[in-house]
């Protein structure tokens, strides 16, 4: 007599969890955010809206997981600055990955309605720091502790600090969008930074 198996409620949840997100990422592309509803994303994603709202209390909440998920799947096995010895190759290796990041639209869409929702949102724009963007930032962290060590930075320089230098110029021309992101610019802040960070 064969056994009759119930169905794998876990599984069936993840596959409804996946899809949801992949679901905010394509509308938030094809409609802007604020164009994006729950009821959207339910639609899409071929699940009721009570399952959404049992997960996450707003569109702006499915986003945000959306996209960690993306940064997740997009650095897989990347968890570290390359560290071959030479700082300024280490990190316009990083940035200009960053940059490429930056202007790809799968990345720029969601990472704007985000940015844009986490300043009238505080509890959203927090958890978006501190979920995505400081355990990047620690990343730099390191690097430049490891640099420090090897007599590449200043003993005095503060890496938390000396990191802003770094990254704070391509968010800014990124989120004006007055100038173009390039390799070269990317290249040239590093350049500058380190003048100000290398020992005397």
């Amino acid at each position: 007599m064969s056994e009759t198996r119930s169905p794998d409620s876990k599984r069936r949840s993840e596959r409804s969890r996946r899809a949801i997100l992949d679901a905010a990422l394509e509308l938030v592309g094809e409609l802007g955010y604020p164009r994006l509803t729950i009821e959207a994303i339910a639609g899409r994603a071929g699940v009721g809206k009570q399952t959404i709202y049992r997960w996450w209390p707003s569109k702006a909440a499915v986003l945000l997981d959306a996209f960690i998920a993306l940064g997740e799947e997009a650095a897989a096995g990347e968890h570290e600055i390359p560290n071959t010895g030479d700082l300024e190759a280490d990190l316009k290796f990083v940035l200009r990955a960053t940059v490429d990041e930056l202007n790809s639209p799968e990345y720029e869409l969601p990472a704007r309605a985000l940015a844009a929702e986490g300043v009238i949102n505080a509890e959203l724009g927090a958890e978006f720091v501190a979920k995505l963007l400081e355990p990047q930032l620690q990343l730099y962290v390191k690097r430049l502790l490891a640099a420090q060590d090897a007599g590449q930075v200043a003993e005095h320089i503060d890496p938390r600090v000396a990191l802003e230098l770094i990254v704070a110029p391509l968010a800014h021309r990124w989120l004006l969008r007055t100038l173009p992101l390039t390799h070269e610019y990317a290249d040239t802040v590093v350049e500058y930074a380190l003048r100000g960070l290398s020992p005397r």
